[in-house]
């Protein structure tokens, strides 16, 4: 089979090959050209080097036949084109390292994205891998699953020296929108983000990561974040990002993480909106507490939590050292 590429893809540099499945690129109009000329099961092999532009994928792949951008740590995404202060909503300029947009079913794996407002930021996109990649040196949050981007993971992945620009929004890794966003990022307008079913596993988040390392936002539900490493070290203490944890979603099994130098808390629990924030399970996480005012899991409200809304269970199996202890609130036996 020849693939056939757009006249922009082979303006900019192409060779077109019988059977070829993958789209070798050396330079940022090259990537741009091979972002709009992806079909699914392709493959996008990024050579090492400097990609300074807008990156943007619209087309998606399928869960049999996915679309794959590759590269090595040494091929380095960014944007110097956004100005500060441009809004998000609604989209325009943006300066995002990598945007998927409606881009479903890709895999996203060893590249790095730096010096952008934001790193990945993935809207209405679901079923991506992010795996191995390195974000780092971003004026606001790492990576965000925002816009119903359900059934994404995160993993191997490293994330640290973010909210360079606005501390308070410097999130590493971002599940959801607040209820304040959810005009321009919910299901329906004023409806929950519905990024759920988010895998977070494996990563270095932090240090100088400047608000929260994961922020889990409510409205979304049934995650997994397991064998995280997140490091609080240069938290700013601003926006209330305050924990190197933030859980305010539903039916989350937060399990195996370590976690240290929260500016006030490793892990903070919160209700926020409506009855979200429960359900949540913490499970052999180990914590060291730096703040002496601080736990290593706080449960900062649990009155919504009611029976018939699931309870959160802090296990006894977390261990912390450091702060007030562990928990406030009662630990569960055998969890």
């Amino acid at each position: 089979m020849i693939k056939t590429l757009t006249a922009a893809a082979l303006v900019a540099g192409f060779a077109v090959h019988p059977a070829a499945s993958t789209i070798n690129v050396s330079n940022a109009a090259q990537l741009i050209a091979a972002l709009q000329a992806a079909k699914p099961g392709d493959t996008i092999q990024l050579a090492d080097g400097d990609y300074g532009d807008q990156f943007i994928a619209t087309t998606s792949g399928t869960a049999s036949a996915p679309i794959t951008l590759v590269g090595s740590p040494k091929a380095v995404l960014h944007d110097p084109k956004f100005k500060l202060g441009d809004t998000d909503c609604p989209s325009g300029q943006t300066g995002y390292g990598l945007w998927l947009q409606g881009a479903n079913y890709w895999n996203l794996k060893g590249f790095s994205v730096t010096q952008s407002k934001k790193g990945i930021v993935l809207d209405g996109a679901s079923h991506v891998t992010i795996d191995s990649v390195s974000v780092h040196d971003i004026g606001y949050e790492g990576v965000h699953f925002r816009k119903s981007s359900s059934y994404g993971v995160i993993k191997n992945s490293s994330v640290y020296n973010t909210g360079l620009e606005q501390p308070g929004y410097g999130e590493g890794v971002y599940l959801g929108s607040a209820n304040s966003n959810w005009d321009c990022y919910g299901a329906t307008p004023s409806t929950p983000d519905a990024s759920n079913y988010i895998q977070v596993l494996n990563n270095k988040i932090g240090p100088n990561v400047a608000a929260e390392g994961i922020d889990v936002k409510e409205g979304t539900h049934d995650g997994v974040i397991s064998g995280n490493t997140l490091d609080g070290t240069g938290e700013k203490n601003q926006h209330d990002a305050d924990s190197t944890m933030d859980i305010k979603g539903d039916k989350y099994s937060i399990t195996g993480n370590t976690a240290k130098n929260g500016y006030l808390d490793d892990i903070q629990l919160h209700n926020v909106w409506g009855k979200t924030g429960c359900g949540n399970t913490f499970s052999k996480n180990t914590l060291t507490v730096t703040n002496k005012n601080g736990y290593g899991i706080n449960a900062t409200d649990q009155s919504q939590c009611t029976s018939s809304k699931s309870p959160n269970v802090i296990g006894a199996s977390n261990k912390s050292t450091g702060g007030k202890g562990l928990s406030k609130t009662p630990t569960t036996p055998g969890v």
